[in-house]
């Protein structure tokens, strides 16, 4: 077992950071957004590919100070955890599949730094709505953009991903057979 452990680190770092991204999501994520999701519409900005002034509006608007104060300490606290665990998780995957271009990891790690971007905007939104009741369109216009962005970079590691998964299983299935 120590000596499997030890010619499949990456492997096993990999499975295990895959682990621990599930569990986040079932024990952290989803219990700690419960407080300000709604039966209906939205329930993160984060997970839209783009969003206008009238949707982050509309956003804000449906939610109680309450609900408000949460969804701002979820930006603070468990969404940039999620980033780090989904980055950890991607990165090991990625030097997995492709040890010897570890360049490939500058997109997982770009992606989390957006995600990170991302909510100090939808944070100083949530702050300007808060104390004025309206939102510079500029805010919204930076954060949808980092939004856009951060989703295409997650596209891409998943593509990136994929592409490892087909290359191993390539491998696997025409290697020879011994006798």
């Amino acid at each position: 077992m120590i000596k499997y452990f030890k010619n499949n680190r990456t492997l096993c770092l990999a499975i295990g950071f895959t682990i621990v991204f599930f569990l986040y999501i079932t024990y952290i994520l989803a219990p700690f957004s419960r407080c300000f999701k709604l039966d209906a519409g939205v329930n993160s900005l984060g997970l839209s590919f783009s969003y206008s002034l009238e949707m982050v509006q509309k956003f804000f608007e449906s939610r109680t100070q309450e609900q408000l104060l949460c969804y701002s300490e979820f930006l603070q606290i468990w969404d940039v955890i999620f980033a780090l665990v989904y980055t950890l998780m991607y990165a090991s995957w990625i030097v997995y599949f492709f040890n010897n271009k570890r360049l490939l990891l500058i997109i997982p790690i770009l992606c989390m730094i957006a995600d990170w971007s991302e909510n100090y905007f939808e944070l100083v939104m949530l702050k300007t709505y808060l104390h004025s009741g309206s939102i510079a369109e500029t805010l919204v216009s930076i954060g949808s953009g980092i939004n856009s962005f951060k989703l295409i970079l997650s596209s891409i590691t998943y593509l990136i991903i994929l592409i490892g998964i087909i290359i191993k299983l390539k491998k696997v299935l025409t290697k020879p057979k011994l006798h």
